[in-house]
């Protein structure tokens, strides 16, 4: 029969895999509890940072429907639940992994799919999600300008010769049309 503190643990870690974005395993081992907790600082709000048992973790992780991280949990396991960008969090481990290389990311898991360690470094490499809807709305900004000016360009270059002709006109030069001769005198072919 299991205890029901136990039973309390998985139901908390089950509700942490649903209710993130993303989660990431590392192995903290040689890690000092300052480390620990300059790495959440580092985190901030944007994911929780905690030591878990990897039996309960991976019963929890079951239970989620997340199957493909049970060869991860071994060795001394934390957990980085991210809420927010997932992004930020990889790169903040990254981060803190590259000063402090006790810290192991072993991989995890990104909207219910498993990522290797390799493709946790990938996300962390990418740009966030700020900048990447910023060149998205530049892009977009940009290509209707083009449209827009493309548009114009008939009904621009229209009025311009329009202009010039009637500038022509004004001037009685060349290219107006030559008053027609009224004469009764057949012409000669």
């Amino acid at each position: 029969m299991a205890r029901p503190d136990k039973a309390a643990a998985v139901a908390e870690l089950t509700d942490k895999f649903r209710d993130s974005s993303a989660a990431v395993l590392t192995e903290y081992r040689g890690l000092t509890v300052a480390q620990l907790k300059t790495l959440r600082r580092s985190l901030g709000s944007n994911a929780n940072y905690a030591v878990v048992k990897n039996t309960l973790t991976k019963i929890a992780a079951n239970q989620a429907g997340i199957s493909e991280l049970d060869d991860l949990f071994a060795g001394p396991t934390a957990v980085a639940f991210v809420a927010g960008d997932p992004v930020e969090s990889a790169k903040a481990l990254r981060d803190f992994a590259k000063d402090n290389p006790a810290l192991i990311i072993k991989g995890g898991v990104l909207d219910g799919k498993a990522l290797s360690a390799d493709d946790i470094k990938k996300l962390a490499d990418l740009e966030s999600r700020e900048v990447l809807l910023a060149k998205l709305a530049g892009g977009l900004k940009a290509s209707m300008a083009k449209a827009a000016a493309t548009f114009q360009a008939p009904l621009t270059e229209f009025v311009r010769t329009a202009e010039a002709l009637r500038a022509k006109v004004e001037q009685g030069g060349a290219g107006t049309p030559a008053p027609a001769a009224e004469d009764d005198a057949p012409a000669a072919e």
